[in-house]
């Protein structure tokens, strides 16, 4: 099973790649000024540690008896080792001895005339030790600043940084939806030039040049709807003045099919030119649909859960639903089930179901199943629909039912209409809409 991936914004990916090498920096230096300072302080501690011993060497010398004074020993058997071979070899000396807890002994000797060896040891001065200890703490609490001012920092950056490409995100997607006026650089706006303003460059430009494609190919599909339009209706006059017999009635379905075809080519022409404006009523929408589905498919069941009343336009509703039944009544198997529920309008048949890719991307025009709800049509009815909804500013979809112990969309297709709760405006733009999530 496929684990979902864990979504970060880049304000935290930056602030904590800020974070991250600030702390390691601060750690660095930290180490490095702390074993520096030492390592000064432990010279300077073992080069008055030889001053001292020097000092009672002389007045060890001068004094009659010979004894070792200030501290100083004579042969001590606790001499490190590495002194002692120090001064075997007559070298005076100093050394660090370490220890596992406390502070460092600090360790002078040097050869006498005689063989003896005078040394003196104390331990690292309490004195340096707290130095230590408080440059410890000081590069503790610069480090710690060190990183919550970089972290700070990174939010900052990150957050502008984030900002910009939602803004992008969202302009891209109002032109995934439709409309081609946006323009993503003037959404991001700002005054910093930076990548997100080549991003929205490039945006941009694939809009327009996608929009004046689409644009051509809509103005091509309308002009040879609309040049097919008069000799498909003279085709059409003309069969019905022929003989009546079989070859006449086929001549007249094809004409007839032909003159359909042209119609809907030139209805989704100019749905797509996003032109179109609905004329809204106020219905109640149980009993509309009931009494339109009882002319288109007077088998269909129809049930309403509950009434209620919407401002709508009622020639695309109907046209909407119209397409519905007929495509469940072509594809499909009865019973064809419309069911009525507030703003919801469902339409069920218990067929073979939708094709995987209708669900997957949508209707799309001159496409039908392939296998198993093919075989009639020019796949209009469902892109006009759709297209007609938006209209509505309402939202179609589409999904199969598979009942409990059954193959995938064996149990039909079913198509639900969302109807908004508030009606378009005159100018075709929609109030902020919600709709409930879709069934699963």
């Amino acid at each position: 099973m496929k684990q979902p991936a864990l979504r970060t914004g880049v304000r935290w990916k930056i602030s904590i790649a800020i974070a991250a090498v600030g702390a390691l920096i601060t750690v660095a230096l930290s180490l490095v000024v702390h074993n520096a300072a030492r390592v000064s302080m432990l010279d300077n501690a073992r080069e008055v540690q030889m001053e001292r011993l020097l000092f009672a060497q002389r007045v060890y010398e001068a004094s009659k008896p010979k004894e070792p004074r200030f501290g100083t020993k004579l042969n001590d058997p606790s001499l490190p080792r590495e002194l002692k071979r120090l001064v075997d070899r007559r070298h005076r000396g100093t050394y660090v001895q370490e220890h596992a807890s406390g502070a460092p002994d600090v360790w002078a000797a040097v050869p006498l005339g005689n063989g003896d060896v005078l040394s003196l040891h104390t331990p690292f001065a309490d004195r340096s030790a707290t130095v230590m200890k408080r440059l410890d703490e000081a590069l503790v609490v610069g480090s710690v600043s060190v990183v919550f001012v970089g972290s700070a920092l990174g939010v900052l950056i990150g957050g502008q940084l984030s900002r910009r490409l939602r803004k992008a995100a969202t302009a891209a997607g109002k032109v995934a939806q439709g409309n081609t006026d946006v323009r993503v650089r003037d959404a991001i706006g700002g005054v910093v030039r930076d990548e997100t303003d080549e991003l929205a460059r490039a945006v941009d430009a694939l809009t327009d040049a996608l929009h004046e494609r689409i644009e051509a190919e809509r103005r091509v599909t309308a002009d040879i709807a609309h040049e097919l339009r008069t000799p498909v209706t003279g085709l059409l006059t003309a069969a019905e003045l022929l003989p009546p017999g079989r070859p006449t009635e086929l001549v007249r379905d094809r004409a007839r099919a032909m003159r359909t075809l042209v119609e809907d080519v030139l209805e989704v022409a100019r749905l797509d030119s996003a032109s179109e404006r609905a004329e809204l009523q106020e219905i109640t929408l149980g009993e509309f649909v009931s009494r339109r589905v009882r002319v288109v498919n007077p088998d269909a069941v129809v049930r309403v859960v509950h009434e209620s009343w919407v401002n709508t336009d009622p020639r695309r509703l109907e046209r909407i639903l119209g397409n519905l039944l007929s495509n469940a009544a072509k594809y499909g198997k009865p019973p064809v089930e419309v069911t009525v529920e507030g703003r919801v309008v469902r339409v069920r048949d218990h067929g073979p179901g939708f094709p995987e890719a209708l669900l997957r991307e949508g209707p799309s025009r001159f496409r039908t199943g392939a296998s198993d709800r093919a075989g009639a049509g020019h796949g209009l009815g469902l892109t006009i629909a759709a297209g007609q909804a938006r209209v509505l500013g309402a939202r179609l979809t589409f999904r199969n039912a598979a009942p409990e112990g059954t193959a995938p969309g064996a149990g039909g297709a079913i198509a639900v209409l969302w109807l908004p709760e508030h009606a378009p405006t005159n100018t075709g733009s929609f109030p902020m809409m919600q709709f409930p999530p879709d069934e699963t």
